[in-house]
């Protein structure tokens, strides 16, 4: 939970820009939503944190001033934010994102996924079409004709999630609308 504050230079980085970076926590479970569990990630990161942060730091509140970012799973997390709540964030950035989870969760043991995303997965990819898959997420934004976040993605190609960054970036809808 340091890595980035104690690993990068982050801290220079936003005092040069004149930056505010909020770092939260997603406790290894996808940044998503648990009503049961009473941990609500997606929208507490998507909504309340953003309007915490404007209220108590003098930040801007135009959607083109604010940006989510994340790595690996929080690279998944800041892309689902971003397509859930269009109309709060300006841009995203994936950094090595577990884009397509579909197919990571097709591609693993059912038992490492087991309550994660808000319900128990009997068969492999059932998240596919889901409002936690990222391509359902950009498609449906593209059918209602809402503005798509810019789309920042970087990933190695050594990488294990450079497949899902390529798939992400190719897809049609995007290409179209960043």
């Amino acid at each position: 939970c340091t890595d980035w504050v104690t690993g990068t230079r982050i801290q220079r980085w936003a005092e040069a820009r004149d930056l505010c970076v909020v770092m939260p926590s997603g406790d290894n479970a996808f940044y998503v939503d648990r009503p049961e569990t009473f941990n609500n990630y997606g929208k507490f990161i998507g909504e309340e944190l953003v309007e915490i942060t404007r209220r108590m730091f003098p930040l801007s509140d135009k959607r083109e001033d604010t940006f989510i970012a994340g790595l690996s799973m929080g690279g998944y997390g800041a892309m689902k934010a971003a397509l859930t709540y269009p109309d709060r964030f300006g841009g995203a950035a994936s950094l090595s994102g577990t884009l397509d989870i579909a197919d990571v969760t097709r591609n693993r043991p059912m038992d490492e996924w087991k309550g994660i995303f808000g319900f128990e997965m009997e068969n492999q990819g059932e998240l596919k079409g889901t409002c936690h898959d990222l391509f359902a997420l950009a498609q449906g934004l593209h059918d209602e004709g809402r503005a798509f976040p810019h789309i920042y993605l970087w990933c190695g190609e050594q990488d294990r999630g450079h497949e899902y960054s390529e798939r992400f970036s190719a897809c049609a809808t995007l290409k179209r609308d960043f």
